[in-house]
């Protein structure tokens, strides 16, 4: 048996655009990728603080500070919504019981906070 938990998530994230126009995706800047330990084209869950929509896409690298919604989810947010960014890992109970995801605390401007 395996299970589905969280393995990272960017928490507080202010979204800085959303392009109905393009194909699909969010946006992130590239530091953040790495950061919370995420790849392009992984599906992430988006969770807005304001309205409370929650909803998966996936993910593209964007700009430094970029946190932008694409295509139908650009109708999901608004520009200054508060969002987390949520990604999930497949383990066995074991493993999971031990695991630790990476979260990574970011301020207004999308900048990450150090402890």
């Amino acid at each position: 048996m395996k299970i589905e938990l969280l393995s990272s998530k960017i928490h507080r994230a202010v979204v800085t655009d959303a392009n109905l126009n393009y194909v699909g995706s969010i946006s992130i800047d590239d530091e953040l990728i790495k950061a919370a330990n995420l790849c392009e084209w992984q599906k992430v869950d988006i969770l807005n603080i304001n309205n409370g929509e929650r909803f998966s896409t996936y993910v593209i690298k964007g700009k430094k500070g970029e946190i932008c919604l694409n295509g139908a989810a650009a109708r999901k947010v608004c520009v200054g919504d508060i969002v987390i960014i949520a990604a999930y890992a497949t383990m066995k109970p074991k493993k999971a019981r031990e695991f630790k995801p990476t979260i990574v605390q970011v301020n207004s401007k999308n900048e990450i906070i150090k402890d």
